[in-house]
Protein backbone atom coordinates (compact mmCIF):
# COMPACT_ATOMS: atom_id res chain seq x y z
CA UNK A 1 0.00 0.00 0.00
CA UNK A 2 1.60 3.40 -0.92
CA UNK A 3 1.11 5.78 2.03
CA UNK A 4 1.82 9.24 0.49
CA UNK A 5 2.11 11.73 3.11
CA UNK A 6 -0.25 10.85 5.54
CA UNK A 7 -0.70 12.96 8.59
CA UNK A 8 0.56 10.98 12.02
CA UNK A 9 1.43 11.42 15.42
CA UNK A 10 5.28 11.00 16.02
CA UNK A 11 6.50 7.13 16.71
CA UNK A 12 8.58 8.44 19.54
CA UNK A 13 5.99 9.84 21.23
CA UNK A 14 4.51 7.11 23.61
CA UNK A 15 0.95 7.88 23.79
CA UNK A 16 -1.25 10.60 26.01
CA UNK A 17 -4.75 10.39 27.75
CA UNK A 18 -7.12 13.19 26.12
CA UNK A 19 -9.90 14.95 27.58
CA UNK A 20 -12.24 18.13 26.90
CA UNK A 21 -9.35 20.02 29.17
CA UNK A 22 -6.39 18.97 27.00
CA UNK A 23 -4.33 20.81 24.84
CA UNK A 24 -2.33 19.10 22.57
CA UNK A 25 0.21 19.91 19.84
CA UNK A 26 1.40 22.98 21.55
CA UNK A 27 5.09 24.55 22.49
CA UNK A 28 6.34 22.96 25.40
CA UNK A 29 5.19 25.79 28.60
CA UNK A 30 5.04 24.33 31.93
CA UNK A 31 1.48 24.90 32.79
CA UNK A 32 -0.20 23.21 29.42
CA UNK A 33 -1.92 20.15 29.89
CA UNK A 34 -0.95 18.08 27.12
CA UNK A 35 1.95 18.02 24.23
CA UNK A 36 2.01 15.52 21.20
CA UNK A 37 4.38 16.12 17.80
CA UNK A 38 3.37 15.29 14.02
CA UNK A 39 5.21 13.92 11.86
CA UNK A 40 4.90 16.85 9.25
CA UNK A 41 5.04 20.45 10.84
CA UNK A 42 5.22 21.83 7.45
CA UNK A 43 1.72 21.48 7.48
CA UNK A 44 1.40 24.47 9.96
CA UNK A 45 1.69 27.01 7.49
CA UNK A 46 -1.84 25.79 5.78
CA UNK A 47 -4.39 25.56 9.10
CA UNK A 48 -6.20 28.46 10.78
CA UNK A 49 -7.24 29.32 13.44
CA UNK A 50 -11.60 27.72 13.87
CA UNK A 51 -10.16 24.59 11.51
CA UNK A 52 -11.55 21.03 12.88
CA UNK A 53 -8.81 18.41 13.24
CA UNK A 54 -9.53 14.84 14.38
CA UNK A 55 -7.35 12.23 15.55
CA UNK A 56 -7.48 8.17 15.03
CA UNK A 57 -10.11 8.13 12.48
CA UNK A 58 -12.29 10.80 14.64
CA UNK A 59 -12.01 9.00 18.11
CA UNK A 60 -10.44 12.44 19.32
CA UNK A 61 -12.28 15.94 17.57
CA UNK A 62 -10.79 19.32 18.55
CA UNK A 63 -10.44 22.83 17.12
CA UNK A 64 -7.87 25.25 16.47
CA UNK A 65 -7.96 28.28 19.06
CA UNK A 66 -4.51 29.62 18.13
CA UNK A 67 -1.20 28.98 15.96
CA UNK A 68 2.40 29.75 15.26
CA UNK A 69 5.13 28.39 13.05
CA UNK A 70 5.74 25.69 15.46
CA UNK A 71 2.90 24.83 17.01
CA UNK A 72 -1.10 24.80 17.42
CA UNK A 73 -3.07 25.07 20.06
CA UNK A 74 -6.37 22.87 20.28
CA UNK A 75 -9.14 22.67 22.22
CA UNK A 76 -10.39 19.34 22.71
CA UNK A 77 -14.52 18.58 21.67
CA UNK A 78 -14.97 15.34 22.30
CA UNK A 79 -14.57 12.87 24.40
CA UNK A 80 -16.22 15.37 26.86
CA UNK A 81 -16.92 12.95 29.64
CA UNK A 82 -14.04 10.12 29.26
CA UNK A 83 -10.45 10.32 28.33
CA UNK A 84 -9.18 8.60 24.94
CA UNK A 85 -5.84 7.40 24.38
CA UNK A 86 -3.90 8.91 21.34
CA UNK A 87 -1.33 6.73 20.87
CA UNK A 88 1.80 6.72 18.23
CA UNK A 89 1.80 6.71 14.59
CA UNK A 90 -2.19 7.46 14.27
CA UNK A 91 -3.67 9.76 11.60
CA UNK A 92 -4.27 13.01 12.04
CA UNK A 93 -7.27 14.90 9.81
CA UNK A 94 -7.67 18.38 8.85
CA UNK A 95 -10.77 18.67 6.75
CA UNK A 96 -11.20 22.42 6.50
CA UNK A 97 -7.48 22.71 5.61
CA UNK A 98 -5.67 22.26 2.02
CA UNK A 99 -2.89 20.96 2.91
CA UNK A 100 -1.35 20.66 -0.27
CA UNK A 101 0.33 17.01 0.04
CA UNK A 102 1.33 15.43 -2.68
CA UNK A 103 -0.68 11.95 -3.01
CA UNK A 104 2.54 10.06 -4.69
CA UNK A 105 6.04 10.86 -2.79
CA UNK A 106 9.39 10.03 -3.74
CA UNK A 107 9.86 7.65 -1.22
CA UNK A 108 6.85 6.03 -2.85
CA UNK A 109 8.20 5.69 -6.57
CA UNK A 110 11.26 3.99 -4.26
CA UNK A 111 8.99 1.38 -3.12
CA UNK A 112 7.44 0.19 -6.20
CA UNK A 113 10.50 -2.23 -7.14
CA UNK A 114 9.26 -3.76 -4.05
CA UNK A 115 5.82 -3.80 -4.70
CA UNK A 116 5.42 -5.45 -8.26
CA UNK A 117 8.05 -8.02 -6.70
CA UNK A 118 5.54 -8.77 -3.84
CA UNK A 119 2.28 -7.76 -4.38
CA UNK A 120 -0.85 -7.90 -7.13
CA UNK A 121 -1.80 -4.12 -7.01
CA UNK A 122 -0.48 -1.08 -5.45
CA UNK A 123 -3.24 0.96 -3.43
CA UNK A 124 -2.90 5.04 -3.63
CA UNK A 125 -3.48 6.30 -0.60
CA UNK A 126 -4.83 10.40 -0.05
CA UNK A 127 -5.23 11.06 -3.39
CA UNK A 128 -6.92 13.70 -4.58
CA UNK A 129 -6.75 14.46 -8.50
CA UNK A 130 -6.89 12.05 -11.40
CA UNK A 131 -3.59 13.04 -12.22
CA UNK A 132 -2.33 11.44 -9.11
CA UNK A 133 -3.28 7.75 -11.06
CA UNK A 134 -1.19 9.20 -14.08
CA UNK A 135 1.59 9.69 -11.96
CA UNK A 136 1.33 6.61 -10.63
CA UNK A 137 0.99 4.65 -13.95
CA UNK A 138 3.75 6.38 -15.33
CA UNK A 139 5.90 5.69 -12.42
CA UNK A 140 5.23 1.56 -13.11
CA UNK A 141 5.81 2.20 -16.75
CA UNK A 142 9.28 3.46 -15.57
CA UNK A 143 9.94 0.22 -14.13
CA UNK A 144 8.48 -1.88 -16.88
CA UNK A 145 5.03 -2.59 -15.32
CA UNK A 146 2.93 -1.04 -17.04
CA UNK A 147 -0.03 -3.67 -16.62
CA UNK A 148 0.59 -3.65 -12.68
CA UNK A 149 -2.65 -3.18 -10.72
CA UNK A 150 -3.93 0.10 -8.82
CA UNK A 151 -6.14 0.83 -6.41
CA UNK A 152 -7.17 4.47 -6.04
CA UNK A 153 -8.36 4.68 -2.15
CA UNK A 154 -11.17 7.27 -2.22
CA UNK A 155 -10.37 8.81 1.75
CA UNK A 156 -10.72 12.63 0.86
CA UNK A 157 -13.58 15.18 0.18
CA UNK A 158 -11.12 16.40 -3.16
CA UNK A 159 -11.12 12.92 -4.64
CA UNK A 160 -14.84 12.74 -3.64
CA UNK A 161 -15.22 15.86 -6.05
CA UNK A 162 -13.18 14.85 -9.00
CA UNK A 163 -14.64 11.22 -8.49
CA UNK A 164 -15.84 10.81 -12.30
CA UNK A 165 -12.42 12.10 -13.53
CA UNK A 166 -10.66 9.66 -11.66
CA UNK A 167 -12.51 6.70 -12.67
CA UNK A 168 -12.38 7.77 -16.35
CA UNK A 169 -8.78 7.94 -15.71
CA UNK A 170 -8.49 4.45 -14.15
CA UNK A 171 -10.69 3.08 -17.50
CA UNK A 172 -7.86 4.03 -19.64
CA UNK A 173 -5.53 1.75 -17.23
CA UNK A 174 -5.52 -2.13 -17.63
CA UNK A 175 -6.13 -3.36 -14.28
CA UNK A 176 -7.75 -0.14 -12.26
CA UNK A 177 -9.92 -0.65 -8.63
CA UNK A 178 -11.24 1.76 -5.98
CA UNK A 179 -11.13 1.38 -2.47
CA UNK A 180 -13.88 3.15 -0.05
CA UNK A 181 -11.80 3.72 2.85
CA UNK A 182 -14.61 4.32 5.22
CA UNK A 183 -12.37 5.46 8.27
CA UNK A 184 -10.47 9.18 6.83
CA UNK A 185 -13.16 9.55 4.44
CA UNK A 186 -15.92 9.59 7.42
CA UNK A 187 -13.32 12.40 9.29
CA UNK A 188 -13.32 14.02 6.07
CA UNK A 189 -17.07 14.56 4.56
CA UNK A 190 -18.54 14.12 7.88
CA UNK A 191 -19.70 11.30 9.85
CA UNK A 192 -23.42 11.88 8.38
CA UNK A 193 -22.69 11.97 5.04
CA UNK A 194 -20.81 9.02 4.96
CA UNK A 195 -23.55 6.63 3.81
CA UNK A 196 -24.68 9.11 0.50
CA UNK A 197 -21.06 9.13 -0.18
CA UNK A 198 -20.60 5.53 -0.11
CA UNK A 199 -23.93 5.26 -2.52
CA UNK A 200 -22.34 8.04 -5.45
CA UNK A 201 -19.25 5.83 -5.32
CA UNK A 202 -21.18 2.37 -5.79
CA UNK A 203 -23.61 3.63 -8.24
CA UNK A 204 -20.70 5.65 -10.52
CA UNK A 205 -17.97 2.46 -9.97
CA UNK A 206 -21.25 -0.10 -11.30
CA UNK A 207 -21.95 2.28 -14.14
CA UNK A 208 -18.69 2.87 -14.69
CA UNK A 209 -17.87 -1.15 -14.60
CA UNK A 210 -14.91 -0.66 -12.47
CA UNK A 211 -14.55 -3.30 -9.19
CA UNK A 212 -14.95 -1.86 -5.72
CA UNK A 213 -13.60 -3.11 -2.21
CA UNK A 214 -15.43 -1.76 0.85
CA UNK A 215 -13.13 -1.11 3.47
CA UNK A 216 -12.88 -0.10 7.63
CA UNK A 217 -14.89 -1.89 10.48
CA UNK A 218 -16.19 -4.60 8.62
CA UNK A 219 -16.83 -7.25 11.38
CA UNK A 220 -13.65 -5.37 13.48
CA UNK A 221 -16.15 -6.58 16.74
CA UNK A 222 -15.94 -10.15 15.16
CA UNK A 223 -12.40 -10.24 14.63
CA UNK A 224 -11.19 -9.02 17.82
CA UNK A 225 -14.18 -10.41 20.21
CA UNK A 226 -14.69 -13.61 18.22
CA UNK A 227 -18.85 -12.27 18.29
CA UNK A 228 -20.88 -9.57 15.88
CA UNK A 229 -22.63 -6.59 16.62
CA UNK A 230 -26.03 -6.70 15.06
CA UNK A 231 -24.96 -3.74 13.34
CA UNK A 232 -22.01 -5.54 11.99
CA UNK A 233 -24.10 -7.92 10.63
CA UNK A 234 -26.09 -5.72 8.61
CA UNK A 235 -22.67 -3.66 6.92
CA UNK A 236 -21.58 -6.77 5.99
CA UNK A 237 -24.71 -7.63 4.20
CA UNK A 238 -24.30 -4.38 2.46
CA UNK A 239 -20.50 -5.63 1.47
CA UNK A 240 -22.68 -7.81 -1.82
CA UNK A 241 -22.67 -4.40 -3.05
CA UNK A 242 -19.17 -4.59 -4.01
CA UNK A 243 -16.34 -6.98 -5.44
CA UNK A 244 -14.61 -7.29 -2.41
CA UNK A 245 -14.59 -6.62 1.19
CA UNK A 246 -11.73 -5.66 3.56
CA UNK A 247 -11.19 -7.59 6.85
CA UNK A 248 -9.15 -6.06 9.63
CA UNK A 249 -6.61 -7.87 11.82
CA UNK A 250 -7.82 -10.09 14.92
CA UNK A 251 -7.72 -13.26 16.66
CA UNK A 252 -10.59 -14.36 15.46
CA UNK A 253 -10.36 -13.16 12.00
CA UNK A 254 -11.42 -16.65 10.60
CA UNK A 255 -13.95 -17.04 11.91
CA UNK A 256 -15.23 -13.26 10.74
CA UNK A 257 -14.39 -14.41 7.43
CA UNK A 258 -16.31 -17.74 7.39
CA UNK A 259 -19.19 -15.53 8.45
CA UNK A 260 -18.96 -12.85 5.69
CA UNK A 261 -18.88 -15.73 3.32
CA UNK A 262 -22.13 -16.86 4.67
CA UNK A 263 -23.33 -13.68 4.72
CA UNK A 264 -22.30 -12.69 1.27
CA UNK A 265 -23.45 -16.14 -0.14
CA UNK A 266 -26.93 -15.59 1.22
CA UNK A 267 -27.41 -12.33 0.11
CA UNK A 268 -26.41 -13.41 -3.49
CA UNK A 269 -29.65 -15.02 -3.89
CA UNK A 270 -31.99 -11.66 -3.23
CA UNK A 271 -29.62 -8.88 -4.63
CA UNK A 272 -27.15 -8.33 -7.80
CA UNK A 273 -25.39 -5.21 -6.64
CA UNK A 274 -27.74 -2.32 -6.01
CA UNK A 275 -30.68 -4.53 -7.68
CA UNK A 276 -33.30 -6.49 -5.94
CA UNK A 277 -33.52 -10.37 -7.19
CA UNK A 278 -37.19 -11.92 -7.24
CA UNK A 279 -36.96 -14.83 -5.26
CA UNK A 280 -39.26 -17.24 -2.59
CA UNK A 281 -39.82 -15.13 0.54
CA UNK A 282 -39.02 -16.79 4.22
CA UNK A 283 -42.24 -18.83 5.01
CA UNK A 284 -45.16 -17.00 6.77
CA UNK A 285 -47.18 -19.34 9.06
CA UNK A 286 -50.57 -19.78 8.16
CA UNK A 287 -49.70 -19.18 4.37
CA UNK A 288 -48.87 -22.24 2.07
Amino acid sequence: MIKAYVTRTRKRDKGLDLDSHSIPFTRYEKNIAREIACNLPEILGSIQVGHRMYIDDGKISSVIRSLTDEHLELEILSPSSTTAKIKPEKGLNFPDSNLNLPALTSNDIGNLGFIVNNATAAGLSFMHYSDDIRKLQRALSNIAKPDFGIIAKVETSDAINNLAKILLAGLDLPNFGTLIARGDLAVEVGFENLPAIQEDILCMCEAAQIPVILATQVFETMAKSGLPTRAEMIDAAFGQRAECVMLNKGKHILEAVIMLSLILESEERRHFKKRQILREFTKQSGFP
